[in-house]
């Protein structure tokens, strides 16, 4: 299909990335107390399912940035959210053990390919910059958070189908902007298209060295998406409760954000995101010793505070190192990144938990999310001025 429009418009990439958002934040907490409560399944399985989503969304990340790059950038958001569609209608119907499992894994697919293209239409934008497109993409993330989770912890309580439903329908609207809004000429658009996509050696190891640490970030916020319901539920906290946190968390970066991009605005990319992940990073340690609802509140608030800083200036730095290289194929290494940790979290958090303890547990992935940060720092410090 011939493209009609120059550039997508920055409200469409931030509506449909919400939407895109607000259906992963009703599956992604929901889907282990299903499986665990519901389905009678140990949370091993439950993060072995969670594990093959995830490796399947890792896989459409990169399919998505690779068609994104040498395909139609168009055709592949289509692809990518009417995967997910399908899936989603067939999970109204059908939703018990296995046939549960399957169509998660076909969401986590799609959702892959419509990730990589939401990032890559945005580093395409040149009417705004860079940093703040991605800025607005991380707060349609959030908000979506906001909305997802705020209902879907209302809602299960009226039975596992209309929550299908109500995701359905967040998809739907992904699909038909996906259809009508993203018709847009990118090739001719971006002159550096036009380069070989190769990008100095230096940055590609800063690029590298980010993806590692995003893996042990998203490796570790998994946790907070699967084991801490459960481990909250066991502390006899309700899981209305647990979903009220991702809301609280979801209202202060969709009201502090604006206030931490002003703050950082002067800051270099490499200050902002190195603080951000460091507080992120030291929350962890905090949960070691939480067994109140109000700790988790606690260190659900410095967690946030944390993400705001650090969060949406990653992709940013990674459009910014590729230089000439293709947008699409170092974004897709960047949700890559993302989906390997959200695939590992859940199975790595079950097997620390059977084997070891909760406290294990918290203590290995803060250790872990210091030491990669510390090697992007490095790898950072040694590029040429």
């Amino acid at each position: 299909m011939i493209a009609t429009k120059k550039e997508v418009r920055l409200p469409s990439l931030f509506i449909a990335n919400l939407m895109l958002n607000t259906g992963a934040a009703f599956m992604w907490p929901l889907t282990t107390v299903y499986m665990n409560k519901t389905l009678d399944k140990s949370l091993t399985t439950a993060g072995a399912v969670m594990l093959i989503m995830s490796l399947m969304m890792m896989v459409g990340n990169y399919v998505g940035g690779v068609l994104f790059d040498r395909w139609s950038p168009y055709l592949t958001g289509v692809a990518g959210a009417g995967l997910s569609l399908i899936a989603m209608i067939l999970l109204i119907f059908f939703h018990s053990w296995p046939i549960f499992a399957i169509l998660l894994v076909i969401v986590g697919f799609g959702d892959g390919i419509s990730l990589t293209v939401g990032n890559s239409f945005a580093a395409t934008i040149t009417h705004t910059s860079v940093r703040k497109v991605f800025n607005l993409m991380y707060i349609a993330l959030n908000v979506g958070v906001v909305i997802g989770t705020l209902l879907v912890g209302y809602l299960l309580a009226y039975g596992i189908t209309l929550v299908f439903e109500v995701t359905t329908i967040c998809y739907i609207l992904l699909f038909a902007l996906m259809v009508t809004e993203f018709k847009v000429d990118v090739k001719g658009n971006q002159k550096e298209r036009k380069d070989d996509g190769q990008v100095p050696k230096p940055n590609l190891k800063v690029i590298w060295w980010i993806c590692i640490m995003v893996f042990a970030i998203y490796t570790s916020y998994s946790l907070w998406e699967s084991v801490l319901s459960v481990h909250m539920t066991n502390l006899n906290i309700p899981f209305k409760n647990y979903s009220l946190l991702w809301t609280m968390n979801g209202f202060l970066i969709v009201f502090g954000q604006p206030l931490m991009n002003r703050l950082f605005a002067s800051h270099k990319l490499a200050t902002q995101v190195s603080l951000g992940v460091s507080i992120f990073a030291l929350s962890f340690f905090g949960l070691i010793f939480a067994t109140q609802y109000s700790n988790f509140v606690i260190i659900m608030i410095v967690l946030t505070i944390g993400e705001m800083i650090g969060f949406p200036g990653m992709p940013a730095w990674v459009d910014g190192l590729a230089e000439n290289g293709r947008k699409g194929k170092y974004q897709g290494m960047y949700n890559v990144a993302i989906s390997f940790g959200r695939a590992v979290g859940p199975l790595f958090g079950g097997l620390m938990i059977d084997y070891f303890s909760y406290q294990s547990l918290f203590l290995c992935v803060g250790l872990a999310m210091l030491l990669t940060l510390s090697g992007v720092w490095l790898s950072y410090k040694r590029l040429p001025n």
